[in-house]
């Protein structure tokens, strides 16, 4: 989050395909300072596609052919915004997302790939699968192949390479008993393979029994079967869509020069219509030397498209891409095997899967084996205590770069009573109380160092952590005042930080009832959000609180703990990227409805932040004068924080929360993770026994003995 040198150019990659991969990759291990790199991409992942009939044969995990693009971005140094770009204005320089406000851009370019001509076809959205995107299509075949009927059909739709690379390997997958059929609208398959390989193909798909139907449309998809155009019904438990693909169609409204709807670019690889724009991959078409969709050019306009990218970015000269006239393809068919094909060569067998094999995973190497972030180094001479200070991790995010409990309590302590009389409560609870006329009125202010590079998310996850004190009081959220700190930028940088920064704010204030009536900005070494929040409470109605909390009372929680293993995970580029984009997605929702549910009932009330789940329960143990027993198990935990707690990763806020509760054990993953500084954490809620409120996990029960013990 934090960069020496002021930030004066924006470059966005919009896709995360091969190319912008290894773009990304080059980039983190020598980034450019001064630019703002960003990623737009709808998924956490991207498959490499090359691997994909392999591991629908079984050849490979998932987890082979995904490149993580929340690890390579941590890497890069670029912030991820998890969406579909939808649209470009050249004129405002703005890329559009749906769900955000507008992202700037000095320089973008575009490997967005290209889209199925599939999903119009009747019924196939509701009973097919398309090859790509990846998680829908590999969850369904494992789902499927793993019980399969005891004859299961499966139809491919497409008779390309992709096509019969898929049948083979659903053939091999699920063995003798399968009946696969392609069906191809053309004439012939394999359109643009030399007659050598298709003939080789063909028999190859012979002999695995392969039904190949030509000149054959597919009308509909039903859910058991596949009805063509003339009149016949195929029978299908699986319908795999690998028809010819079509430009996005959202590019049609850019104003950039197409050709057969792809961006037509020079041999620099800029597009023809504006030179700040830069296209790459199957979305992209050469004019200057027209070539078929493939990955291999993909991988090859790598280096040239980083060195323009740069070369725009420094004032330097850019260099010319000349693809190469014929690559050789290797097609896998199903087992461990191969058939190959160049300039008219036919050779196939055992040895060209391994060739490929290694090929393969020689480049997925470069994304799973990711170089390791070193710190800076230190000067050579600092003073004493400096290393043992900064640790061997860097510092956490989010409620993990707080101040520990007990140097927050020592600063506290010597503050007197409030003296103004409408002030009624002093520091200690989620938030101050003050009167209000008839009621009363809570305040708070929370702020937290970014964890993401992203404004508009980080600014979404601040906001529902400002709100979780006034929530736990059982206030109604009333006017919110926002403190930022911007890094070191140009000011048409920080205006387009600023103006994501309000809408996303705007937007979260708005939709719980508040108003956002201000604030304050300043610029410092590095991005950091805060929120004051006041909040009233029903005319009648006490503001909740730490005390109350009665024996017999059930514990609950709105809320899985974890963030603070997962975030500091992240930051050492270790995390999975599907956690940490269900992490990002959870911690940015709101819990208005479920806290205004529990303020009717809730005998004591707490957000759990920073302190951890142990931390804030022995402090509403403490001002109720009560006891816990606590259920481990039924606390819920988020997606891969127990495994990275057992691997040893923690946040750095950790020792000074285990020493909040002494008593309790440490020596599980899962004990572990009740010291755990959360983000934006759950509701932590004391209620009455036979009160049921949806949403909500029972952890445990109020005890009359002091204390909290684990049950069990």
């Amino acid at each position: 989050m934090q960069s020496p040198l002021p930030l004066t150019r924006d470059l966005v990659l919009i896709g995360g395909g091969h190319t912008h991969a290894l773009v990304l990759r080059q980039w983190g291990m020598t980034p450019l300072p001064g630019v703002r790199l960003t990623l737009i991409d709808p998924h956490p992942s991207a498959p490499y596609s090359g691997m994909l009939p392999g591991h629908i044969a079984g050849h490979y995990a998932r987890q082979d052919l995904e490149i993580d693009l929340v690890k390579l971005a941590r890497f890069a140094g670029a912030r991820l915004i998890l969406g579909r770009a939808e649209g470009l204005d050249m004129a405002t320089r703005e890329i559009h997302v749906p769900g955000r406000a507008p992202v700037r851009y000095d320089i973008a370019a575009l490997d967005i790939g290209v889209t199925s001509r599939l999903p119009d076809l009747p019924g196939f959205s509701e009973h097919a699968l398309a090859a790509k995107p990846l998680g829908r299509f590999a969850d369904h075949w494992e789902t499927f192949a793993a019980n399969p009927p005891t004859e299961p059909h499966v139809v491919v739709l497409g008779a390309g390479v992709a096509g019969v690379e898929l049948a083979m390997a659903c053939a091999h997958r699920l063995g003798a008993e399968a009946r696969v059929t392609v069906v191809e609208a053309g004439l012939d398959i394999l359109a643009g393979m030399t007659p050598h390989t298709r003939d080789a193909l063909a028999d190859e798909l012979a002999a695995q029994g392969i039904a190949v139907e030509l000149n054959a449309r597919a009308a509909r998809i039903a859910a058991d079967h596949v009805a063509l155009e003339d009149g016949r019904a195929l029978r299908a438990d699986v319908v795999i869509g690998a028809t010819g693909a079509r430009p996005q169609g959202w590019l049609a409204e850019t104003g950039l020069a197409l050709v057969n709807g792809f961006i037509a670019v020079d041999n620099q690889l800029r597009s023809l219509s504006d030179d700040r724009i830069y296209a790459t991959g199957d979305c992209a078409h050469m004019g200057f030397a027209p070539r078929p969709k493939a990955g291999v050019y993909a991988v090859r306009q790598a280096p040239i498209l980083l060195a323009n990218l740069r070369a725009d970015l420094t004032g330097k000269a850019r260099k010319r891409y000349s693809p190469q006239k014929d690559y050789l393809k290797l097609i896998s068919t199903g087992r461990k095997a191969a058939i190959a094909d160049k300039a008219g060569m036919r050779s196939s067998g055992a040895w060209l899967w391994r060739l490929k094999n290694r090929i393969d995973r020689k480049f997925m190497e470069k994304f799973h084996d990711l170089p390791a972030m070193r710190a800076p180094d230190l000067p050579r001479e600092v003073a004493v205590d400096v290393r043992a200070a900064l640790g061997d991790k860097p510092l956490c995010g989010g409620c993990g770069a707080k101040i520990g409990a007990t140097a927050l309590d020592a600063a506290l302590a010597p503050l007197p009573a409030p003296q103004h009389p409408d002030t009624l409560s002093g520091p200690g609870d989620d938030a101050a109380i003050l009167r209000h006329g008839g009621g009363q009125q809570v305040i708070s202010t929370d702020h937290l160092r970014a964890f993401v590079e992203d404004p508009y998310l980080m600014t979404r996850i601040a906001l529902q952590h400002a709100l979780g004190d006034v929530w736990a009081m059982g206030a109604a959220p009333q006017a919110v005042l926002s403190q930022i700190i911007l890094p070191r930028a140009t000011p048409e940088l920080h205006r387009g930080m600023l103006a994501e920064i309000t809408a996303a704010a705007q937007t979260g204030v708005r939709a719980v009832g508040a108003d956002l009536v201000g604030g304050h900005t300043g610029i410092g070494a590095e991005l950091t959000l805060g929120f004051t929040v006041t909040g009233l409470l029903p005319e009648g109605r006490a503001a909740i609180g730490l005390a109350g909390a009665q024996p017999g009372d059930r514990l609950v929680l709105s809320r899985p703990i974890g963030s603070g293993v997962l975030l500091a995970a992240e930051m050492q580029g270790v995390a999975e990227g599907a956690d940490i984009a269900a992490l990002w997605a959870t911690l940015a929702e709101g819990q208005a409805e479920l806290a205004q549910a529990l303020a009717q009932h809730a005998h004591a009330m707490t957000d759990v932040t920073g302190f951890g789940l142990a931390g804030h329960l022995a402090r509403l143990c403490a001002a109720s004068g009560v006891g816990a027993s606590l259920s481990l198990e039924a606390v819920p935990v988020f997606a891969g924080a127990e495994a990275l707690a057992a691997a040893g990763h923690r946040s750095t806020l950790y020792p000074e929360n285990r020493a909040l509760v002494p008593d309790l054990p440490d020596q599980t993953a899962r004990q572990q993770l009740l010291f755990d500084p959360q983000t934006a954490g759950g509701l932590l809620a004391a209620l009455p026994a036979g009160v049921d409120v949806p949403g909500v996990v029972e952890i445990g029960q109020i005890t009359e003995a002091p204390g909290i013990r684990l049950a069990g």
